[in-house]
C-alpha cells in the first residue's frame, strides 16, 4: 500500500532511488509522495480544499470601512484584512460542519429570511441598498444561507447543551450580593438609534444604515409604525439599531443609575423620568441622531432578594451567556483543529518580516 509521505522524506528517498536498483526503489513508495497543489496568488486561505480568495475578503473588507473617514494605512487595512480572512475561515468549517449534520438552511428557510429584509422597504430602496454595500441578491442569499446554517449548529452543539440550575443562581447571588444592593434609583433601558450619516461599523442584523437626514426620518417612521401595531422592541433593534454596542443585544442598555442620566442630554433624563415601565418613548432627536427608548423597568433603593424573579432572570441571563460564550469558543477550537487550514496571506505578511508584502499593495 502506498503511503503519503512528508516532503522532506520524499526528497530523501527520490535521491536514494536513484543509487538502489529499481526493484528496491519501488518498496520506497516514491509514488506515494504528494505533490502539494499550486493555488493562484489571488487565494488567500484554503479550508479543507475550497478556497477564499481575495476578492472574497476585499468585499467584507470594504464593509468594515467607512468611505467618508480617514483612509487607514496599509499596515491597519492589512491588519483588518487578516481579521476577514479569519471570520471566513472559521464561516467555512462551521458551515462545512452544519453540512455534514444535514442542518444546512433550506432554499425556503432561505426565502423566507430574504423576504423578512426586504420587507421594510420598497424595491428600489432595498436595490439602492444592495448598491451602496456592492452587494448582489445572489451574494445576499449565500450570506443568509451561510449565516441561518451556522446559527443552526450552534444552537444544536452549544446552545442546547446549557443547563442553568438552581444551584447555579443560588451559588452566583451569594458571591454577588453587592451586586443586587440598588444604593440609588435605576432605570433599566433599551434603545433604538438611528443616525442621518453612514457609519463605519454597522452590526444590525439586517445591515441597514441610514446615510442622511431623510433616510433617517423614513426609517425613524417606519420602525415607530411598526412598535405602534406591536412589534417587538428588541428584534426591532437587534434588526435595525445603528449603536453596534447595544443592538446585539436588542438595544438593552442594562441598568442605569439616576446618577448618570444627570450627565447625559437633559431632554433625554426628562423621558426616562417620566416613563412608566414598559413604555415606549416617542424618537428624541439629539445631536448623534434619533433615540427611540423604552423603559424596561424602574428600581428603587436597597438590597434585592434572590426571590425576585427580575434577579432570577439577571443571573440566569448573565450566567447562559457566559457559558455560550465559553462553549462557543470551544466548539471553534475543536473544529479549526479538526480542519485543514492554510493561511496564505498570513505567511506572505510573516515572510514580508518589516515592509508590506504583495498583499498589501491594494488594500486601501
Amino acid at each position: 500500500m502506498a503511503l503519503t509521505l512528508s516532503h522532506k522524506r520524499c526528497k530523501r528517498l527520490r535521491r536514494v532511488a536513484v543509487l538502489l536498483p529499481l526493484a528496491g526503489a519501488l518498496l520506497l513508495s516514491v509514488a506515494g509522495c504528494k505533490q502539494e497543489v499550486q493555488h493562484s496568488p489571488d487565494v488567500w486561505a484554503v479550508v479543507n480544499g475550497k478556497e477564499i480568495k481575495r476578492a472574497d475578503v476585499d468585499k467584507y473588507y470594504r464593509t468594515r470601512v467607512n468611505p467618508e473617514g480617514q483612509e487607514p494605512s496599509q499596515e491597519e487595512a492589512l491588519s483588518l484584512k487578516l481579521n476577514v480572512l479569519d471570520e471566513l475561515i472559521n464561516n467555512e468549517i462551521l458551515l462545512e460542519r452544519a453540512k455534514k449534520l444535514n442542518l444546512e438552511a433550506s432554499d425556503g428557510e432561505v426565502e423566507d429570511k430574504f423576504t423578512e429584509l426586504k420587507s421594510p422597504y420598497t424595491e428600489d430602496e432595498f436595490q439602492r441598498q444592495l448598491k451602496e454595500r456592492n452587494v448582489s441578491v445572489s451574494d445576499l442569499k449565500s450570506d443568509l444561507r451561510r449565516q441561518l446554517s451556522i446559527t443552526k449548529l450552534l444552537n444544536r452543539e452549544v446552545v442546547a447543551k446549557i443547563s442553568i440550575t438552581d444551584q447555579d443562581v443560588s451559588e452566583f447571588y451569594n458571591s454577588n450580593k453587592a451586586q443586587f444592593n440598588v444604593a440609588e434609583p435605576q432605570y433599566r433601558i433599551a434603545q433604538i438609534v438611528v443616525t442621518p450619516r453612514k457609519e463605519p461599523q454597522i452590526r444590525n442584523r439586517k445591515n441597514d444604515d441610514a446615510t442622511n437626514e431623510a433616510e433617517a426620518q423614513r426609517k425613524v417612521k417606519m420602525l415607530m409604525d411598526r412598535l405602534n401595531s406591536g412589534a417587538d422592541f428588541a428584534q426591532l433593534a437587534m434588526d435595525y439599531s445603528e449603536d453596534m454596542n447595544s443592538a446585539a443585544t436588542g438595544g438593552d442598555l442594562g441598568y442605569v443609575p439616576e446618577s448618570a442620566l444627570n450627565q447625559s442630554d437633559p431632554m433625554l433624563k426628562k423621558m426616562v423620568i417620566g416613563m412608566k415601565p414598559g413604555q415606549v418613548s416617542q424618537p428624541l432627536a439629539l445631536k448623534e441622531g434619533y433615540r427611540i427608548l423604552k423603559l424596561v423597568t424602574r428600581e428603587s433603593p436597597g438590597q434585592r432578594n434572590i426571590a425576585d424573579p427580575q434577579v432570577q432572570q439577571t443571573i440566569r441571563d448573565t450566567l447562559r451567556n457566559r457559558k455560550e460564550q465559553l462553549l462557543r469558543s470551544a466548539y471553534l477550537a475543536i473544529a479549526r483543529d479538526e480542519a485543514r487550514v492554510r493561511n496564505y496571506l498570513a505567511e506572505q505578511v510573516v515572510e514580508a518580516a518589516g515592509k508590506l508584502p504583495d498583499a498589501a499593495l491594494a488594500a486601501k
